[in-house]
């Protein structure tokens, strides 16, 4: 059986640009991520959505910082890109 493996090019994958579009798509207003090389893989700039990029994949020690999450949450512009570092 062969697994269907998202491919890239010149450093762009194809399935961040397929679920970016998912969400958008969708009429989420912000995409939380941990993957902390997306603004190099993808072209953000002509993104709708929010995104913010919480710089662990820990989930303890994101939990532990719930408040800080939801407080950049709100800070959060359309369009805006924040990497939340904790």
């Amino acid at each position: 059986r062969q697994h269907n493996k998202p491919s890239t090019y010149r450093g762009h994958s194809k399935w961040g640009d397929y679920i970016l579009k998912a969400v958008e798509d969708n009429g989420y207003e912000l995409m939380i991520t941990t993957d902390q090389n997306l603004r190099y893989q993808q072209d953000l700039s002509s993104r709708k959505i929010a995104i913010l990029v919480l710089c662990t994949t820990s989930w303890p020690r994101i939990r532990e910082q719930v408040d800080l999450v939801v407080h950049a949450v709100n800070d959060m512009e359309a369009n805006g890109y924040h990497e939340l570092r904790f």
